[in-house]
């Protein structure tokens, strides 16, 4: 949550796809709305502070508190009153900007609300209960930090490559493949802002599990939009 600050100047703010899903509250008169998984960076202009109330969904959760197939939103974003229907969306927006709400209070009404989606789901469906196929594969691509192939993981699972990937792109929002190249990308920004391992790439690359440096450099200009040294 941010609070609102003195006038800042306008700029423009580059998102990295994160392999999450994020419903967004803002206080500008603008309907609550989710964000999908994305499959490259997006830039959003900022032209004044807004407060914001926001949740970020874990890999594959999303679908358990929205109710739908996740691959539709990817890229893209909806309106809540969309997903969830103008009047649950509606009360729960109108009662988040009461003014006598603290940010304590505002979180506390957004978890009552999605813990009570949830546990309508569950007591819909036998198979909201289960660990779906897609968190599985989530759990088992985060494990090995991106660097596992597809069809190692549906060995795995016990199920097809097919199979894998229908479910996977329902549940979580995109292909496994793109997922796992997402997952390690991460990781290899996050050691590259360390100091000590920027200067050698093509070390940094081998221990992400990329082919090469050249490898590496690619993922970056498709996530990121920049090379490996721009960070």
């Amino acid at each position: 949550m941010t609070a609102p600050m003195a006038a800042a100047a306008a700029h423009v703010h580059r998102v990295l796809p994160d392999n999450c899903v994020d419903i967004l509250w803002q206080d500008d008169g603008r309907q609550a709305y989710a964000v999908g998984m994305m499959s490259a960076s997006f830039t959003v202009p900022a032209a004044r502070p807004v407060r914001t109330v926001a949740v970020r969904f874990k890999p594959g959760a999303a679908g358990l508190f929205l109710g739908m197939p996740l691959h539709p939103l990817t890229d893209t974003r909806a309106g809540l009153a969309d997903l969830w229907g103008r009047s649950p969306a509606g009360r729960l927006d109108d009662a988040l900007w009461t003014d006598d709400l603290s940010d304590a209070q505002r979180l506390r009404l957004i978890e009552t609300t999605l813990l009570g989606r949830l546990a309508a789901m569950e007591a819909a469906s036998d198979a909201a209960r289960a660990a779906p196929l897609g968190m599985r594969a989530v759990a088992a691509i985060e494990a090995a930090n991106g660097a596992v192939s597809v069809d190692a993981l549906a060995d795995t699972l016990g199920v097809s490559r097919q199979h894998l990937t229908l479910q996977f792109r329902q549940q979580v929002g995109i292909a496994p493949k793109l997922f796992a190249r997402i997952c390690r990308f991460r990781r290899a920004l996050a050691l590259l802002r360390d100091a000590r391992r920027a200067g050698d790439l093509a070390a940094l690359a081998a221990e992400c599990g990329y082919f090469d440096q050249s490898h590496l450099i690619r993922d970056f200009r498709d996530f990121a939009e920049r090379t490996p040294g721009a960070f």
